[in-house]
């Protein structure tokens, strides 16, 4: 085959530089990579998707049913434990991008996953005992690292497969976070319909198990595309956390030193570009450097300057996102425990489990993504010449915009749930049934899948094409510990409020009785919450200098 690819070179098309196959040869764009590759890819994460949320969507179903928790200690436990897990790909990543690469993480992971699903399908056949909860609570947190490795790895691998130097492979890679987000959510889909069911009303050794199957069966496919993928080259160059820990170490030796001895580099090296030395002008002091230094080259350049710079940049937006994140916190726990005191009858004799009315995001976002990518990004790429339409931080506002419309519509079918139980004289029968249908709450789930498709594909856009080509695990980790450092301040929260709304014997917003609660007042501070963080986004956006030339 390599001999035929030497002696036709007109049969393909040109090789592609920093990219080989799996045995290191340089590879050719028809040949390799593309929608073929990615397809294996997005099958992959289809399958990890459904097994992560069959964990996560009726957790705090099993939290406070086979063992005993109240309300708000499982709701804390899932929010640690989602907080954990999304933590972890920062782990994942650095690993991935400075040992063993993405192909080889996504293989490790996946065997983790495969062992930690089944010693969770393990304990969930014990009876309740002491055993039981390590067991749960090992092979959970087993899960979690697993999942750190596995989730930015299989996405910026998959993104890997374009080139985004290619103008038609350009736009296939900003349809792709698309369809990789359509993937993710078909998959939990089938967690909603199917396995919550299971896991509900027949065993939840079986809903663990299917989970394990899928993922060994994830495993064999993905290894199946093995001769098909792209693989980034590692340079000889320095590692690029060296090369940025470099210019703030720099920057720190000759934080004394006068701004006209910087200009004066900046002269002699030819001028930084206007926008971006203006911002962290401070980072410009690493240019400087002792005359030993000098000579031995060990002096900051200005490309490692503006790497450090743009990578600096992305802490703003990383935390004006914060906000958002403590909202998606809340369908698989404080939704899901609403959904569980309504009407769930669908047809007599079959109730809807509290945590498949989640669905309703997926299904939002399988028929909304469809529609943005094909109707309108082309209509919007006519009037704004983008790419995808929009700019990526347009994007991710508008879906935080969306976030605040869920949470007043959360907060009034709330106040409508209470004023029902009250109606009915129910306030103090927390078991019984409020006549009100579960399908009130579907406009909040349905308006959640449409603030996802804007801000969380926008964000995972944004990580990938913002930092450092050797990075791109690493930033897409970065915008998964947003929504694990979200539940986390979910939890703190939900924390603080429970202590405070609960003090001298009043009545917390999180009772275990939820028509004494008050979870609109949680929902109206959030929205509250999420307001002051959009406009705090839309300041640091505004000002926000784009790393790459494609992207302005």
């Amino acid at each position: 085959m390599a001999t035929s690819l030497e002696e036709s070179p007109e049969t393909r098309t040109p090789l592609l530089d920093g990219a080989v196959d799996y045995k290191g040869h340089q590879v050719h764009r028809s040949t390799s990579g593309g929608w073929r590759s990615a397809s294996f890819i997005i099958g992959v994460e289809v399958a990890e998707s459904f097994a992560y949320y069959g964990i996560s969507s009726n957790l705090i179903t099993f939290l406070t049913g086979p063992l005993g928790e109240s309300t708000v200690t499982a709701a804390e436990n899932v929010n640690i434990w989602s907080g954990t897990a999304q933590l972890l790909p920062l782990l994942g990543a650095f690993v991935a991008d400075s040992f063993l690469g993405r192909y080889r993480t996504i293989i490790v992971a996946s065997l983790l996953y495969i062992l930690g699903l089944g010693l969770l399908t393990m304990s969930a056949l014990l009876t309740s005992s002491e055993l039981q909860i390590v067991l749960f609570f090992f092979s959970l947190y087993l899960v979690a690292v697993a999942q750190g490795g596995h989730k930015p790895c299989v996405q910026a691998f998959g993104a890997d497969q374009f080139d985004g130097q290619d103008p038609v492979e350009c736009k296939a890679k900003s349809s792709f976070f698309n369809w990789w987000y359509f993937g993710m959510n078909a998959g939990i889909l089938l967690t909603f319909s199917v396995l919550v069911y299971i896991q509900d009303n027949l065993s939840w050794g079986l809903g663990f198990g299917i989970p394990c199957v899928v993922m060994v069966l994830a495993l064999i496919s993905f290894v199946a595309g093995t001769r098909t993928y792209r693989y980034s080259i590692k340079g000889e160059e320095e590692s690029p956390f060296v090369r940025i820990g470099k210019v703030f170490v720099a920057a720190l030796r000759n934080r004394r030193t006068s701004p006209s001895a910087i200009a004066s580099e900046e002269e002699s090296l030819g001028t930084l570009p206007d926008q971006s030395s203006e911002q962290f002008k401070f980072l410009n002091k690493a240019l400087l450097a002792p005359d030993n230094l000098k000579k031995n080259g060990k002096v900051c350049t200005i490309a490692e300057v503006e790497e450090a710079k743009a990578v600096l940049r992305l802490f703003p937006i990383w935390a004006t996102c914060l906000a958002y994140s403590i909202v998606c916190a809340q369908s698989s726990t404080f939704f899901t425990k609403q959904g569980a005191t309504m009407d769930r009858t669908i047809v007599p004799g079959f109730d809807i489990p509290a945590a498949s009315l989640q669905s309703f995001i997926c299904l939002a976002i399988m028929m909304i993504i469809p529609i943005y990518d094909r109707i309108l990004v082309p209509m919007a790429r006519a009037f704004t010449r983008e790419p995808s339409g929009i700019t990526m931080l347009q994007r991710i506002g508008t879906g935080m915009f969306f976030s605040i419309m869920t949470m007043v519509v959360a907060a009034l079918v709330e106040m409508k749930r209470l004023q029902t139980a009250k109606d009915y004289d129910l306030v103090d029968l927390p078991s019984a049934t409020i006549p009100m249908s579960i399908w009130w709450l579907v406009p909040q789930y349905f308006l959640y899948g449409l603030a996802d498709v804007f801000t969380i594909v926008g964000l995972q856009e944004f990580f990938y094409d913002q930092v450092p080509n050797e990075l791109r695990s690493i930033g897409l980790a970065l915008y998964l510990s947003i929504l694990g450092v979200g539940n986390f301040l979910s939890s703190f929260l939900v924390s603080v409020i429970e202590e405070v709304t609960s003090w001298a014997g009043h009545t917390s917003w999180f009772s275990d009785n939820l028509n004494l609660a008050h979870l609109d007042y949680f929902y109206w501070f959030l929205a509250a919450l999420s307001a002051v963080g959009l406009l705090a986004y839309m300041y640091f956006a505004k000002s926000y200098i784009y790393n790459r030339a494609s992207t302005l």
